[in-house]
């Protein structure tokens, strides 16, 4: 058994990151992903460090699964797709909007052809709508889905943007819950269907519960409060920085405890999570001489013991030394084809009976090309007529 998802094709046609990021973790979980390439192969081979066409993010989100160029500009390409759908449980597509259609790939007519078909068709704002042709990146919906505000300056105002790819990511695990779950449906009841999600809409729905909640209530709302983490800083030290969450009553105890002043945990401005948000820059002046003179380590150890909720800032060339990480094995070293000794981050999920595959390798372009021609039937011969005439390669 080699998890959860063995016996799951998946056809992967989407680029970049959002969906084949959501394949990805269907790989991660045993799913035989099939990586549809164009000529030229999908740009993150190309982003970031690489050794040869495979670059460490393509690395991260590709492994595990098999690749396959092929031109669905030809007619011979898009027949070879085709066949391969109707041996297929899931596709998943990132195209904009129309794109399939005029390739003769969309949802209706490859469900006449396997009426089982999961297919997801990931969009950057809706299959329809006034921006729905608009190119889009994630820093375009970092910023049309708030969170470009969220995490503004607020002493400025300015807008915030994330250096990481957060909307991609984020829907890319809500792609790959929406698959699992139209599986279960297609057990449960026969039928296939597509799936329309949109990188907005599920930024949307991951920002909302607690940096919109002073935009949830409409009839008679109650007063609004401080945005959600509006003071929150990163404690500096020595040698160092942690940081520190005490929304209750006890884990502020704690926090006063280690810092050696219990002596605030009595004091008005401080007795409740309320008073601790109004006077939030007076706690910090108090504490922040104490913690620049300690060592983090040792500092946040003794926070620890105490009771208060705190996180040593883990440097990223630290990161996999971290004795928690360490001790998960969060993060795995193993060999890649020629590619040498890597690391990656495990499936995060911990599955008891079925566990994930382990060492999975990333793919070189068309690697698997002849393989999955053949799998279809096709002769060698065939096969290199197909590749000579640009259709595959």
């Amino acid at each position: 058994m080699s998890g959860p998802l063995e016996g799951v094709r998946v056809i992967d046609l989407s680029a970049v990151v959002s969906g084949p990021m959501a394949a990805g973790m269907l790989a991660d979980q045993g799913a035989d992903v099939i990586k549809i390439e164009p000529p030229g192969g999908d740009m993150s081979r190309r982003v970031g460090p690489a050794k040869g066409d495979i670059s460490a993010l393509f690395m991260a989100i590709n492994r595990g699964k098999r690749s396959m160029v092929l031109d669905l500009k030809t007619d011979r390409a898009r027949n070879i797709l085709k066949k391969m759908v109707m041996q297929t449980d899931v596709l998943v597509e990132n195209f904009r909007p129309g794109t399939m259609a005029r390739l003769g790939l969309d949802y209706e007519q490859l469900k006449e052809m396997n009426p089982g078909l999961v297919y997801l068709s990931i969009s950057g704002f809706g299959q329809d709508g006034p921006y729905a042709h608009a190119r889009v990146y994630d820093y375009v919906i970092q910023a049309a889905s708030g969170f470009a505000d969220a995490h503004g300056d607020p002493a400025s105002g300015d807008p915030g943007l994330l250096p990481t790819l957060l909307c991609d990511k984020l829907t890319a695990l809500t792609a790959s819950q929406a698959i699992c779950a139209a599986l279960l449906a297609r057990h449960r009841h026969g039928q296939g269907q597509k799936i329309e999600l949109s990188m907005l809409d599920a930024s949307i729905a991951f920002l909302w519960p607690e940096a919109m909640y002073n935009h949830g209530f409409l009839d008679e709302p109650p007063a609004p409060v401080p945005e959600f983490g509006a003071n929150q800083k990163a404690w500096k030290c020595r040698d160092g920085w942690f940081t520190a969450m005490t929304p209750q009553n006890d884990e502020f105890a704690a926090l006063c405890q280690g810092f050696d002043r219990p002596d605030l945990v009595g004091d008005p401005r401080f007795a409740t999570m309320e008073a601790r948000r109004r006077h939030y820059r007076e706690l910090r002046e108090i504490l922040e001489p104490i913690a620049l003179e300690k060592d983090v380590n040792e500092f946040v150890n003794l926070l620890v013991r105490e009771g208060a909720p705190v996180g040593r800032v883990n440097v990223r060339s630290g990161l996999c030394a971290d004795p928690q990480v360490r001790h998960n094995a969060t993060v795995s070293r193993y060999r890649m084809q020629d590619l040498g000794e890597v690391q990656l981050p495990r499936a995060a999920a911990l599955f008891g009976t079925t566990p994930n595959p382990d060492c999975l390798q990333a793919p070189h372009l068309g690697q698997h090309s002849r393989e999955l021609l053949r799998e279809l039937g096709m002769r060698d011969d065939e096969i290199d007529a197909l590749i000579e005439s640009g259709a595959a390669a």
